[in-house]
């Protein structure tokens, strides 16, 4: 892609205002919070405190509305006091030039590296060093400044209170993970019926067993329908896929193939009914024609051998999923009472007629999930905050390396703020700190981001300034008036914050203009500097990408590489299975299965990040990579076939798939060696080994996945080779 086609297409995404669904009760608590810490400031310190105090309380409500998994409360408190300490160390230094100059360098280096702990911390950090830019100038001593830093923690600690004090939704985040992953596989179900071999995207039920981690605090307070469905959603996709798949299940078309559509379809208004009671907290309204359809007692007549026994597989594991999905309260026993009463009877309208029964085996828990109080799994642990130190700090160590984007994001992001800084000092501006705090606002690890959100923020900031300044021109509003102002702005931006970055920062920049007009700091610049600055701020960003980028494009072969590592250590494991029978829950095939999943998702958010970049392909093309990740997905979905047919633990072992899963996992091994060495991968191993196979192996079902595992390599192979 061209550097204008880039610098166009970034534009576009910057400027684009998203339909999104608002939360105004949420941006209601945070203005609120914010109202209480200027008003109290406002009467007992004066407008200067007053301001400090306040970006203390706005930062912290904004750092409520991240996408993390912790409480609200704690992520309100780190966000105050980390600011509280960058702001209290920009006062001691702010003085002297050089010191400030110093501290500002080794500060923003640091919030870029945090960027390795995830997005959160990253943009915490920045906001941080942003604000610290503005809030060094109120003060005028030491003995102010630790009043300065007490008051914006002051305003962390009420926002924390707030969300305790009015909880909006509580565990709100985590039941829209789990809904999301549960209507993904409605979704899916749906589109088996039209598509057998339809592709599935893993990311939802990823973020559901992301949301799934809680620390022992929520796992004494979680609600006990969050504790189960994200499990059985993970064991019904592979069931869905085989039942659904003509290769080794019902014919394409005919009666069979009839049959299975109506169980899709009904599987996939269950999925969709459990779904919404998890969303809303509600008890499950079963579909009655989505039952009838799973209670068919023609089913037995009409699919055979390993499609029979996936139906019915279906319907117990819908059965469970609607059990775990009802509201209820735990008791000692495991047992739900209250709004649960009855779930069993509802759980049981699914299965199948007795006639039809088959029993299901006990599956054992995900590794390392041993068994927990009352009946229910022992939920995934999160380290708190302390305990995570040392782990971020880790995290920032390994990217202190060669090629690290992430040290290259802390480099640029450093040098651009504090030559921001400086020209800000030279400029006869006033009010230097528009164009550092710009810079260090926009800058993310990738191209896109950087651009995309320079753009929004000039844009943004254009229209907020222009119309904060005219009103400030026009109405001269006095300090209570100004503070009331802020405030609106504030609600505005939490409201709008998710619908995009550029009407955000419209009320972002109207907000800064009505806070510092409290103490008259903020009158004396122009529109024009204003803007002027932003718009040097965010030119320097997008320069140093341009000098020193860290290009996502010329590491999409090495992307490729693990995904295709991992997915055949995934192959072989199951595959190692049918010669060592272990029962469906292995926790090695787990295990290698969450790795594939992750290098799967870290291949498609490379090629995302790839395709807006102003390079060339280097040896892999959008067309080759897209045909390349293609050929990947079939070949994890051939072995989630063989995953739903795992033989139970002590069943007849099958000694030929010991050499098979052998054979592929060093042909992946060494085709991905091949991918990273700009070559193209070879099978012929692993064709002699399936060959042998067809001759050895009775089973159609395992023939047929070996040879769909085979075709997917190939495909691979004839998908680099255009390259």
């Amino acid at each position: 892609m061209s550097w204008l086609r880039a610098l166009r297409e970034t534009a576009r995404s910057g400027l684009t205002v998203e339909r999104r669904r608002l939360a105004p009760a949420v941006a209601a608590r945070g203005a609120l919070g914010l109202a209480l810490v200027i008003g109290f400031s406002l009467a007992l310190f004066g407008p200067a405190v007053a301001a400090s105090s306040a970006f203390g309380a706005f930062q912290a409500a904004i750092a409520t509305f991240q996408r993390s998994w912790r409480p609200r409360p704690t992520l309100a408190l780190a966000s105050g006091g980390s600011l509280a300490v960058s702001t209290f160390l920009g006062y001691l230094t702010g003085a002297h030039t050089v010191l400030f100059l110093a501290l500002l360098l080794l500060w923003t280096f640091l919030s870029g590296l945090v960027w390795a702990a995830g997005p959160t911390a990253g943009i915490i950090a920045s906001s941080n060093v942003a604000i610290m830019l503005v809030t060094i100038t109120l003060p005028t001593s030491v003995a102010t400044a630790a009043g300065h830093a007490a008051m914006i923690f002051a305003g962390g600690v009420v926002q924390a209170a707030l969300v305790v004090l009015l909880p909006v939704r509580p565990w709100g985040a985590q039941r829209d993970a789990l809904a999301d992953a549960l209507a993904a596989e409605a979704d899916y179900a749906r589109r088996l019926r039209h598509d057998p071999v339809a592709p599935f995207d893993p990311v939802p039920l990823m973020t559901a067993r992301s949301a799934a981690a809680v620390t022992p605090r929520q796992a004494r307070r979680r609600p006990a329908e969050l504790h189960g469905p994200r499990r059985l959603a993970e064991r019904i996709r592979p069931v869905l896929a085989s039942l659904a798949d003509p290769a080794v299940g019902a014919p394409a078309e005919g009666p069979q193939r009839d049959r299975v559509r109506e169980l899709l379809a009904a599987a996939g208004e269950i999925l969709d009914a459990a779904a919404r009671a998890i969303r809303h907290g509600e008890p499950v309204r079963l579909p009655p024609a989505a039952v009838a359809a799973l209670r068919t007692p023609d089913t037995g007549s009409i699919l055979t051998d390993r499609s029979h026994r996936a139906a019915l597989r279906l319907a117990a594991l819908l059965g469970d999923v609607v059990e775990t999905a009802e509201p209820r309260t735990e008791t000692g026993s495991g047992t739900g009472t209250g709004s649960g009463v009855g779930t069993e009877g509802r759980a049981g309208a699914l299965s199948a007629p007795s006639s039809e029964a088959a029993p299901e085996p006990p599956e054992p828990p995900e590794p390392a999930d041993p068994p927990g109080p009352l009946g229910l799994p022992a939920p995934r642990t999160r380290p708190t905050l302390l305990r995570l130190a040392p782990l971020v700090l880790a995290q920032m160590r390994a990217e202190v390396r060669p090629g690290s984007a992430i040290l290259r994001h802390a480099i640029r992001v450093s040098a651009v703020t504090a030559a921001g800084y400086l020209l800000g000092l030279v400029l006869p501006f006033g009010h230097g700190y528009w164009a550092p705090m710009a810079s260090v606002m926009v800058m993310r690890p990738d191209f896109s981001q950087t651009y995309s959100r320079s753009v929004a923020r000039f844009g943004g900031t254009l229209v907020g300034v222009a119309l904060a300044s005219g009103v400030v021109q026009t109405a001269h509003p006095g300090t209570y008036l100004s503070a009331g102002l802020a405030v609106l702005c504030a609600f505005g931006m939490y409201l709008l914050m998710r619908t995009g970055y550029a009407v955000s920062q419209v009320c972002v920049a109207a907000y800064v203009v009505f806070l510092l007009g409290m103490e008259g700091s903020g009158v004396t610049q122009t529109v024009r500097d204003r803007v002027l600055l932003t718009l040097l701020g965010g030119l320097l960003a997008m320069l140093s990408y341009a000098l020193y980028p860290a290009w996502e494009t010329p590491r999409l072969r090495g992307r490729l590489a693990d995904w295709l590592a991992a997915s055949g250590r995934y192959a072989a494991a199951v595959a190692a299975r049918y010669a060592a029978p272990a029962g469906p829950g292995s926790p090695d095939v787990r295990e290698a299965l969450l790795s594939a999943r992750a290098a799967r998702v870290a291949w498609h958010d490379a090629l995302g990040r790839a395709v807006h970049e102003p390079v060339r392909h280097r040896g892999l093309s959008h067309a080759a990579a897209e045909d390349a990740g293609h050929a990947l997905a079939e070949f994890g979905r051939a072995a989630m076939l063989l995953e739903a047919h795992l033989p139970e633990r002590g069943a007849p072992p099958l000694p030929a798939a010991a050499g098979l899963a052998e054979v592929l996992r060093e042909a992946t091994e060494r085709g991905a060696k091949a991918v990273r060495e700009r070559g193209e991968p070879v099978w012929d191993d692993l064709r002699e080994t399936v060959a042998a196979w067809d001759t050895e192996v009775t089973d159609p079902l395992l023939r047929k996945a070996a040879r769909l595992l085979l075709d997917a390599l190939d495909e691979l192979s004839a998908a680099l080779a255009d390259a």
